[in-house]
């Protein structure tokens, strides 16, 4: 493997935006999709995750597709829906969207506690990232499932080991942590100019 798991999407990162400063549906999601191979490494631990992050990319996607002029820029898909009063919906883009982000919110956190805390275990990575990003937002049966599924999570070292590649990977984790927040930190902001953001499961 050239570079680590994270070089793809720190390249993809690149393109998310047009010249003139707009989220780019597809690249987006390419770069969400592009994480997709450092939760496998996770194993079990990461499978909700995974299905989770997968189902939405999905959702968007279908959507973008079905008139990619349109549906070029990433917020014209909640637009769409805010207009049409079905952003609130359980099977919108808009929750979509807003899962999605609050998935990598929670990617981030975690690869930044791989940094910080290099004493703690996968475990306590795992289950800290979660109190800050997503248990908020959780029901008590998805909150259960989660710290069920983090308890399975690998032994710290091998997985930094397969996730290494060739490259330098806190190098390009530190990077990605960097990079990768501003473009969710605005899908927050554009979510919440129409109360859309503290939607729970």
């Amino acid at each position: 493997m050239e570079g680590t798991v994270f070089t793809p999407s720190l390249e993809g990162m690149q393109h998310i935006k047009s010249p003139q400063g707009e989220m780019l549906t597809k690249p987006f999601l390419e770069v969400c999709k592009l994480i997709l191979p450092v939760i496998e490494k996770f194993g079990t631990a990461m499978t909700l995750v995974k299905s989770d992050i997968g189902g939405n990319i999905s959702r968007l996607e279908k959507k973008y597709q079905s008139d990619t002029t349109r549906y070029n820029y990433l917020y014209n898909l909640v637009k769409e829906e805010v207009e049409c009063k079905t952003a609130k919906g359980s099977s919108s883009c808009t929750n979509g969207l807003l899962w999605l982000t609050r998935a990598m919110d929670f990617l981030v956190e975690l690869f930044h506690n791989l940094l910080a805390h290099p004493d703690w275990t996968m475990v306590e990575s795992c289950t800290d990232s979660y109190g800050k990003t997503l248990k908020k937002f959780h029901g008590w049966i998805a909150s259960s499932s989660f710290t069920v599924a983090m308890k399975l999570a690998p032994d710290r070292k091998k997985f930094m080991e397969v996730i290494a590649g060739s490259g330098d990977v806190n190098a390009d984790m530190e990077k990605f942590c960097s990079t990768f927040p501003p473009f969710l930190e605005e899908n927050h902001k554009f979510l919440a100019r129409f109360g859309l953001d503290d939607m729970k499961a």
